[in-house]
């Protein structure tokens, strides 16, 4: 079960010189397959800031051969960029774990939101969203989904078990909220404003933008100043954080909500992901898709 740069599958053979796995064994590939390994973010473990980071799919490796990803039905790569997917978490929802899900489960270890009876809002309730729920909820922390779409609130309270649902536009309830949350991960790729947000902070709270909208953030310098407040970005997360991500989510069972398409669906998926019609993730089953018979 694969998507693009999110992949899970079985070891069919290893090189020379591979000691961490072994064929069958079931692992993950996500964001990135090669770094550097010689700059400062490769040695300090954050590999996933490497300024040549070699992506999965669409981008060029140090050889000058373009990467293919997930919709390759062979990938091969280096032990060091490769993840061990613990027994039990379906091959299906554990492949959006190695990108959405340590999308937020990295920042959320790196800023201390993961302490029990923390407060954290989550903003967006898509695909990076419902994961930030539910390890949020696994943490043992409230939770509190924030999003401009009054009809999502039963989604986030009554299935994915938030404590309580903000609506953005609604300036009383955003008022209500105002100095409660110790920290709040922005899953929005819409442009939206960010100082609303930063209100809802506790003084010297984290807001942490993992979305990428294409407009710029407008960030007046009142909104951090006053509280101490803090902003940061996140980028996926490195091959360890990824793989205690993974560990994490084995032992609590958490697996991304997906849908399973083979891969003659692929262009359908794309048109209804432009419609925003998938909760939460397509997932290519390249497997099951009998690519050779079809050649």
């Amino acid at each position: 079960m694969r998507r693009r740069h999110e992949i899970v599958g079985v070891v069919t053979d290893v090189g020379p010189g591979v000691k961490n796995f072994k064929a069958g064994d079931t692992v993950g590939v996500g964001y990135f397959i090669d770094s550097c390994r010689s700059c400062v973010s490769c040695g300090s473990g954050h590999e996933n800031h490497c300024p040549t980071l070699v992506l999965t799919s669409n981008a060029v490796d140090y050889d000058g051969a373009t990467t293919q990803g997930g919709f390759s039905d062979v990938l091969v790569v280096d032990q060091g960029y490769v993840v061990r997917v613990p027994e039990g978490l379906p091959l299906d929802g554990a492949a959006p774990l190695l990108c959405a899900g340590v999308t937020v489960y990295s920042p959320m270890m790196e800023f201390g939101l993961n302490a029990p009876g923390k407060h954290l809002g989550v903003v967006g309730l898509g695909g990076l969203g419902h994961m930030a729920v539910k390890f949020g909820k696994a943490f043992g922390m409230t939770v509190t989904v924030i999003s401009s779409s009054p009809r999502k609130r039963e989604e986030a309270v009554e299935r994915l078990g938030a404590d309580a649902f903000l609506v953005s536009q609604d300036s009383e309830q955003m008022k209500a909220a105002a100095g409660t949350m110790d920290g709040i991960i922005d899953t929005v790729s819409a442009g939206h404003p960010i100082v609303p947000l930063l209100e809802l902070l506790k003084p010297r709270g984290q807001l942490v933008v993992v979305g990428a909208p294409s407009t710029p953030l407008e960030l007046p310098a009142y909104a951090i100043i006053g509280g101490g407040k803090r902003v940061a970005g996140n980028l996926v997360g490195s091959v360890a954080s990824c793989q205690a991500m993974l560990d994490f989510a084995g032992k609590h069972g958490i697996t991304a909500d997906v849908e399973v398409v083979k891969m003659d669906y692929v262009n359908t998926a794309v048109e209804r992901l432009e419609r925003n019609d998938v909760r939460y993730r397509f997932v290519i089953d390249v497997a099951g898709s009998q690519l050779g018979a079809a050649a």
